[in-house]
């Protein structure tokens, strides 16, 4: 590696920021709703193939994102506490996309 490198660790912070800068452009652009109605799926098999690939993904994923669960748990008890007798395998858990 090279001395006159000043990026250290994972990442790269200068490539990390001039995605930040494209997408913020991006977005203050207007142009998000049609791409997002250009992404949607064109027929009812392009809408199953992107559900089943969805669901391909989420099987090899390591582990749910946390902040899922916490939504979760806020809108199952009313007071804002945690739910904490619910396993993530029980089979009346909710599953992502379901």
């Amino acid at each position: 590696m090279s001395t006159d490198n000043k990026e250290y660790g994972e990442g790269n912070y200068k490539a990390s920021r001039q995605y930040n800068d494209a997408t913020k452009k991006f977005v203050e652009s207007g142009r998000v709703d049609d791409a997002a109605r250009d992404a949607a799926p064109k027929s009812e098999t392009e809408s199953r193939e992107m559900r089943e690939a969805e669901a391909e993904g989420k099987r090899h994923a390591k582990e749910e994102d946390p902040a899922l669960n916490r939504q979760q748990r806020a809108q199952d008890d009313p007071r804002g506490k945690p739910v904490t007798d619910r396993s993530a395998d029980a089979p009346n858990t909710p599953k992502p996309g379901r």
